[in-house]
């Protein structure tokens, strides 16, 4: 089943607002101007970091939701209490506070101390691929600005949420991954900070979480941090995250360890053999030039 994301059309009326070219509309008055909606450009960063191959999470967890029992409710419309509406579709529900370990379920409303998180996992997938590592990948200024007005929004919710001290974990990590993209695409300093607040108050909770590693881990590295960088990275690789390698051996690129930049790429190369080119590549590159971005070689940036 294919699924198109829902924040699709979200991002999209927000890079009109940001200026998209009008045209003239053939069938209208003489004056009349439409405005085309634009389409978002392909992710650069892979989906699923955990498996290239697999589809990306939050698609996987709608169709798991569109396969569980869908329990039917009628509702009064915020907009207008004296209507109904009937909600028949399941959406993804987490909780807000009192949870230490992930606890996504499927239902048609959230309940009580439960936030209906659907449409900002929709886009945190869709920044994601762009905005996963630093430097953000964008080849559409129009695009970038749309994304960072959403983030923005985004953050403001999720930081409102984790600000409480029994706030989620489901709610943390989001929070977390949020700020980090808000730092890459140097939104503030302040992301900074709180991308480290968040990951410090993760792994308290939860120290083995492979996503928490993984994404503190090259958080780390690529905020200058590569020392402290190497146990969470390890703990990803030993989790089955499959991007970890690469971040792994952009770390050791950084510190200028070349040796064991190529043994991380060759332990890649077995354990994914089909990504065998891809690693056979970046070592070439590493004993030519020693000191590179892993990002920039696997696909140059383009000017936007």
């Amino acid at each position: 089943m294919t699924l198109k994301p829902l924040a699709v059309a979200l991002v999209a009326l927000t890079l009109a607002a940001c200026g998209s070219m009008p045209s003239k509309n053939n069938n209208g008055p003489k004056d009349a101007m439409v405005f085309a909606e634009p389409e978002l450009t392909p992710p650069f960063y892979a989906l699923n970091p955990f498996d290239y191959d697999a589809p990306p999470p939050f698609e996987i967890n709608l169709q798991k939701a569109a396969t569980q029992p869908v329990t039917k409710m009628v509702v009064n419309l915020a907009s207008d209490p004296s209507k109904k509406l009937t909600l028949d579709t399941n959406r993804l529900i987490i909780p807000t506070v009192n949870s230490k370990q992930r606890a996504l379920k499927y239902a048609t409303l959230a309940g009580d101390n439960e936030i209906d998180i659907t449409e900002i996992d929709d886009f945190l997938q869709l920044v994601e691929g762009k905005a996963r590592h630093y430097p953000p990948r964008f080849v559409q200024r129009q695009e970038r600005k749309g994304f960072e007005i959403k983030l923005k929004e985004v953050t403001q919710q999720l930081d409102t949420l984790a600000s409480k001290d029994n706030a989620s974990f489901d709610v943390l990590i989001r929070a977390f991954k949020a700020s980090v993209m808000a730092r890459n695409l140097d939104l503030g300093s302040v992301y900074t900070t709180k991308s480290l607040n968040y990951a410090q108050r993760i792994l308290k909770t939860n120290k083995d979480d492979a996503e928490a590693n993984f994404w503190f881990g090259f958080g780390l590295s690529e905020g200058g941090g590569q020392r402290e960088a190497i146990p969470y990275l390890d703990k990803a690789m030993k989790a089955g995250v499959q991007e970890a390698y690469l971040s792994a051996a952009n770390n050791y690129i950084a510190m200028e360890q070349k040796k064991s930049a190529v043994n991380i790429l060759k332990n890649y190369k077995v354990k994914y053999p089909q990504e065998g080119e891809v690693a056979d590549r970046l070592i070439q590159e590493i004993e030519k030039q020693g000191r590179w971005n892993v990002w920039q070689v696997l696909n140059p940036p383009k000017a936007p």
